[in-house]
């Protein structure tokens, strides 16, 4: 398998538009140390020619021309894109399907509570059903991934509830789950055909027990790595919510993802989805040289991967 990340950042990217935070005023000025990325999107290929893309960020359309496997091969239209996997229903993972407008064939897989949220817009109906099925996966339910057509992509995922909340849009403050239920945030285990595998976790609140024991062993893992600590946004001036209510661990402190994954039998460790206020994000800050030292690897957009 050949993985290729299109987007390594959190929603708003890197530098986000309307951000003077120091490390988005380094990344707009070109220092080199603070690299800009797009909203986090992933590319997998089994076989060197169709690419199945998990989450379609805002940033897609972008994420495409910035990546020539992902161009038209022959013919006056087409894709290598053959299919689209959603881990939840959020903005930053969904919005991008209307980049994929154009009658172009593909199949969209999610799970029930995401095909729902699609469901209830009427701007995704620009989205024919016609030439891009939607097919629901099933928690804890291994599915072969098909293109529009029906043909096999040598690629198979099983998805799994990961510790989240519901997107942003669809909250019920009333409640103090906010209306969130198992299947809002999934993480997948991703697998080629030789038998190789890896996770992608793009949004996770807490590593429990369960969760590390099942990713006890896995040759790859791309994880969640939105903040470093969970009052970063508050202290920082640019958002009222902590983390935790965001849906997101921290990367460092007590309890963090450095601190869950210390002792983990994992061959390679990738952060993902990295917000622009983290200060990780930056190459020459302490807090990448900590994430380095514990053996993680900081995504940046073009990052590619083998197994």
């Amino acid at each position: 398998m050949k993985l290729i990340i299109l987007g390594a950042a959190a929603g708003g990217g890197f530098p986000q538009w309307n951000c003077a935070c120091a490390n988005c005023t380094r990344a707009r000025a070109g220092d080199p140390h603070a690299k800009p990325r797009t909203q986090a999107a992933l590319a997998v290929t089994a076989n060197g020619q169709d690419y199945v893309i998990f989450n379609a960020s805002p940033d897609l359309r972008q994420q495409i021309l910035g990546t020539p496997a992902l161009h038209p091969r022959t013919g006056q239209r087409d894709s290598p894109i053959a299919a689209v996997v959603l881990t939840g229903a959020d903005v930053d993972f969904t919005a991008g399907l209307l980049n994929l407008r154009e009658g172009q064939p593909f199949a969209l897989y999610a799970g029930q509570r995401t095909l729902d949220r699609l469901a209830e817009s009427a701007i995704f109906r620009v989205l024919a059903p016609t030439t891009v099925p939607q097919r629901r996966i099933e928690i804890d339910t291994a599915t072969r991934l098909l293109d529009a057509a029906g043909h096999d992509l040598a690629l198979t995922v099983e998805p799994f509830a990961v510790p989240g909340k519901i997107a942003l849009y669809a909250e019920n403050t009333d409640r103090s789950d906010l209306g969130s239920t198992e299947g809002d945030t999934l993480g997948l285990k991703i697998t080629g055909p030789d038998g190789a595998f890896f996770y992608y976790i793009p949004a996770c609140a807490a590593v429990p027990p369960e969760l590390a024991a099942r990713l006890h062993g896995a040759p790859l893992l791309l994880f969640d790595g939105t903040l470093w600590h969970d009052n970063e946004m508050i202290d920082a001036g640019l958002l009222p919510k902590t983390g935790t209510r965001m849906g997101h661990i921290s990367v460092g402190g007590a309890g963090g993802t450095l601190e869950a994954f210390a002792n983990a039998a994992i061959g390679q460790k990738v952060f993902v989805h990295i917000n622009n206020s983290n200060p990780m994000i930056l190459d020459d800050s302490p807090e990448r040289a900590a994430a380095t030292h514990a053996g993680w690897i900081v995504a940046h957009d073009g990052l590619e991967l083998t197994l």
